[in-house]
């Protein structure tokens, strides 16, 4: 497709991006497109193979709960930490330097994993993280290739890939870590974590900032608080982050006590914990594959975001009820949906609510919000289990959403669409 072929095609509706329709025909972006969900999916696969090795790992190095705990937290504190230093290095040096900083990040992470033979070692591999986002990565990636309403779909399939990453991760790692040893799979991590810096060499051309960018000269810091600040007040990003934030709160609460519960109050063991999260990725992969990319073709975006508002009002009355595991499987897909419909629209929505040289920013922010859950979940989660039980997690969520739908009905967002650079 030549250059004005490209240009007459997404008259009206290019937006000024780093490998914008100037520079790459349809199917290229597609190619392109691709590419970041293969770099995705295998980035995800890798990184849940550690969590799922990381107790076991832990405990054979002789540390407790409480030290896990803290092990968890200085994870949680690195990644919220590092998430918007990420998203402007990727303004800045664009998306294919900063999928490759992730990968790089991976692999360092990895190899420190595998020399991990005492405590401190293992709490110093927790410091490559802070650049580990390989998510936020291909995210970029699709924003700059994307028109705006390709853009939901397309970012929405990413949750095909965290599903895939759940469900071959966890598979993955149990039989390396059970047949090889428990540092297999960090071995197989550093490797793969090698490949993707390659496949992103290869796969993602390497202009992906705009030609001449006066913002980003004025504003080179990687990390400011007053270019959060400057972010925040363009029209509808404050009211709409906000949203992203509180409604999955109090969800992420309970999925970070999510192990503690299996045991307690499902009575759950290990293996059947393991089919449950895999039944989580099927789930994610039906829905990210099959209904959020359709159901963003079809309906605005505020729509699709006052639903997952509400049904996420209806899944926390169905935690507050629930009494078996089996009850948990019912309400897990609607739970999925909510989950992946306001990822999903609100990334979308933020991204196009800046100038295209600050998406990787502002989707740096916007992963850093389960990083600040991590950080913060632990305490509140454990003070609510402890003292009110599981039905509090229901009721919060239930209370919290409520009032943020209100909230969406009554207001007038204002989102406008940024098209200059």
């Amino acid at each position: 497709v030549s250059t004005m072929n490209a240009k007459t095609s997404s008259a009206g509706e290019e937006e000024a991006s780093g490998m914008s329709n100037e520079t790459l025909g349809e199917a290229k972006r597609q190619q392109v497109i691709r590419v970041a969900y293969v770099i995705a999916a295998l980035d995800l696969t890798f990184l849940f193979m550690q969590m799922g090795l990381m107790p076991y790992l832990a405990k054979s190095l002789g540390l407790d709960s409480v030290g896990f705990g803290y092990l968890q937290t200085i994870f949680g504190v690195l990644q919220l930490v590092g998430g918007y230093i990420f998203g402007r290095f990727a303004d800045q040096f664009g998306a294919r330097a900063a999928l490759i900083l992730s990968c790089a990040s991976g692999s360092f992470f990895f190899l420190l994993m595998s020399l991990s033979t005492n405590i401190p070692l293992l709490f110093l591999s927790r410091l490559p993280g802070v650049f580990m986002h390989g998510i936020p990565g291909a995210q970029k990636v699709i924003t700059d290739v994307t028109t705006p309403s390709q853009r939901a779909g397309a970012l929405g399939k990413l949750g095909f890939c965290f599903g895939v990453g759940i469900i071959t991760g966890s598979v993955v790692g149990g039989v390396l870590s059970t047949k090889f040893g428990v540092y297999a799979p960090t071995y197989v991590g550093l490797v793969g974590s090698l490949i993707n810096i390659l496949i992103a060499v290869v796969w993602i051309p390497s202009q992906t900032k705009p030609k001449s960018d006066h913002h980003r000269t004025e504003h080179s810091d990687l990390f400011s608080i007053r270019e959060i600040l400057r972010l925040m007040k363009f029209p509808g990003v404050m009211e709409v982050f906000i949203v992203k934030v509180f409604a999955g709160f109090p969800i992420g609460l309970f999925m970070i006590m999510f192990s503690i519960i299996s045991m307690d109050f499902f009575g759950l063991e290990a293996v059947e914990s393991g089919y449950l999260m895999s039944y989580f990725g099927v789930l994610q992969m039906v829905v990210q594959g099959l209904v959020v990319g359709n159901l963003a073709s079809r309906c605005s975006e505020m729509t699709l975001l006052r639903l997952s508002v509400f049904v996420f009002a209806c899944v926390g009355l169905g935690m507050a009820l629930m009494r078996t595991v089996w009850h948990y499987c019912i309400i897990a897909a609607p739970l999925v949906f909510a989950f992946s419909m306001l990822a999903t629209i609100t990334d979308s929505i933020l991204t196009k609510a800046v100038p295209s040289s600050d998406t990787g920013a502002m989707l740096g922010i916007c992963a850093s919000v389960q990083p600040l859950t991590r950080t913060v979940g632990p305490t509140i989660g454990g003070v609510l289990y402890k003292q009110f039980g599981v039905s509090s997690f229901g009721y919060l969520q239930l209370m919290v959403n409520l009032g943020l739908f209100v909230y969406l009905l009554k207001s007038k967002i204002p989102l406008e669409e940024m098209k200059s650079q």
